[in-house]
């Protein structure tokens, strides 16, 4: 059995950590590392571990993802479309929602949908990644519409679609069950679903989010429905608002709870809460916190692979969330994964994140390479596409005009 008397520490690098460990952390992180389970209390201990001790937390998590993942860092080429920004739910936290009426809403057709992701495609894409606002007008036939209209165009092209919130507002209008709704959007074309409107699966934190107009029961329940009809999911946690760090430990053991029974999820992906356009944060600025520090997203990611370590296998960060820079950052406290090219994303600008739309599949071999990582090309559910060891992908123009920095311009 190993423990931290046996790992090999570079002091060379700058290193100030001790070869010998005690305390509670170490007790944790022993486990860890030969295979034990960390329960919620302990995660709750490793997310409030000292200056000190959460080096060793981040040196653990690298090694863990060293062990599951080697130096390979993967990447999707996709596309965002995002359909409605149209959305009755009001949740608190959203910056992408529009009335009915209010400047600047939108409704795209069909047509313009398959256009999108025909333009994506025509670029590499291998997905589109497809939701949108719950709008009170459409019909509940609009998600099979939008696969169906997609896959008479791009039969190959893999749709990553339908929020649970979607799922459940669609089967709703339907008068079906999730089971009988997921069937059908399997049958249409659906490949895999995004895991997202999980935001904190904690009753409290919802009912302060989103009235919990979709409960932390149903979101589980639509989840576990699309599992057992092999549809994958992501995994995805939101915090850096209202909840603390006993709310992050608890999220993370429900996600590994329901990967235990499913084995559903391909990955989790962490989003930090964006206050700037958030009326949650605009409307209690004196209770609600403007996101995550950067401590925190560090702790977050690097905690996520522990708790999660041998049921989720991929931890993504979200550039579009962070930014580049602190995305590469990411890569040496326990992820693997930096997403999608996305080539346009809505929501988080929406919410006053001050990133781009896209990041091509040349820039993310960069910015890997820059980290001293293998760049690799994947596919929606893992499956490799192409190693970019001694090649480069193909250098595209953004899809979309930049305004702001370069992506590339301040990663190390």
């Amino acid at each position: 059995m190993k423990d931290f008397k046996e790992l090999s520490i570079d002091f060379s690098k700058g290193d100030s950590i001790p070869a010998s460990f005690d305390g509670a952390i170490d007790r944790i992180l022993s486990k860890v590392l030969v295979g034990i389970e960390v329960s919620e209390q302990d995660g709750v201990t490793l997310f409030n571990a000292n200056q000190h001790d959460i080096q060793k937390v981040f040196f653990v998590a690298d090694k863990l993802r060293k062990q599951t993942n080697g130096d390979a860092v993967t990447f999707v080429v996709n596309r965002n479309i995002n359909f409605t920004n149209i959305c009755y739910m009001g949740c608190k936290f959203c910056g992408f929602a529009k009335k009915l009426n209010q400047e600047g809403a939108e409704l795209l057709s069909i047509a313009e949908i398959v256009l999108r992701a025909q333009e994506a495609w025509d670029r590499g894409a291998t997905e589109v990644c497809i939701q949108g606002g719950l709008h009170p007008k459409i019909s509940g036939d609009i998600y099979r519409n939008i696969i169906l209209g997609i896959k008479k165009v791009l039969p190959d092209i893999h749709i990553h679609a339908f929020s649970p919130f979607e799922v459940w507002f669609g089967a709703s209008k339907k008068k079906m069950t999730y089971l009988n709704f997921l069937r059908d959007l399997k049958d249409c074309g659906l490949g895999s679903m995004p895991g997202t409107a999980a935001e904190i699966l904690d009753v409290d934190i919802r009912k302060m989010l989103t009235k919990n107009k979709l409960s932390t029961e149903q979101w589980i329940e639509i989840i576990r429905t699309a599992h057992f009809l092999k549809i994958p999911t992501t995994a995805t946690i939101m915090y850096g608002h209202i909840d603390s760090s006993v709310h992050w430990a608890m999220h993370l053991v429900k996600l590994r709870e329901i990967q235990k029974e499913t084995g559903g999820f391909t990955e989790l992906v962490p989003l930090s809460f964006v206050h700037k356009e958030s009326p949650l944060y605009k409307e209690n600025t004196k209770y609600v916190r403007q996101g995550p520090t950067l401590d925190e997203i560090k702790r977050m990611h690097a905690i996520a692979r522990i708790m999660l370590s041998g049921w989720i296998n991929n931890i993504q960060v979200s550039w579009t969330k962070l930014g580049p820079k602190i995305a590469q950052e990411m890569l040496s406290l326990g992820v693997n994964d930096l997403g999608g090219t996305l080539m346009n994303e809505s929501i988080s600008r929406s919410a006053g994140s001050q990133f781009g739309q896209e990041i091509t599949a040349a820039e993310m071999v960069k910015i890997i390479r820059h980290a001293g990582r293998i760049p690799v090309q994947r596919n929606t559910i893992y499956e490799i596409s192409e190693t970019f060891d001694r090649c480069d992908p193909e250098e595209l123009a953004p899809l979309v005009p930049r305004n702001g920095t370069n992506p590339l311009e301040f990663i190390n």
